[in-house]
């Protein structure tokens, strides 16, 4: 079997924004019950593939991007804009709906 390639995601966010990559959902409970596909719930966690560039505010501050390429993050439940591109799914979501990034265990 030949190793599938992983495509190049041609796309640069604009100003103050992410392109996040979902993580999967969690199919099984801490207790070890295995949940079927239709009571998952949407995944609130994802890996960051694109940073835009700093986002300047009308009052003339500059928000800086709390995260870095690479860096797997917990955002909020209804932020961002998914975006279904070459049949994967995307989520483009804004500097401030980062709620969390993974630290190293």
């Amino acid at each position: 079997m030949a190793a599938e390639k992983k495509k190049k995601l041609n796309l640069k966010p604009t100003s103050g924004y992410l392109i996040l990559e979902p993580l999967e959902a969690e199919g099984k409970t801490v207790s070890g019950i295995y949940l079927p596909e239709s009571a998952e719930e949407k995944p609130q966690k994802g890996k960051v593939l694109a940073v835009g560039a700093d986002e300047v505010t009308e009052k003339g501050v500059t928000k800086k991007s709390p995260v870095k390429i690479g860096d797997i993050v917990v955002y909020k439940k209804w932020g961002g804009s998914e975006v279904k591109i070459d049949g994967k799914e995307y989520l483009f979501a804004k500097f401030e709906d980062i709620l969390a990034v993974e630290t190293a265990k």
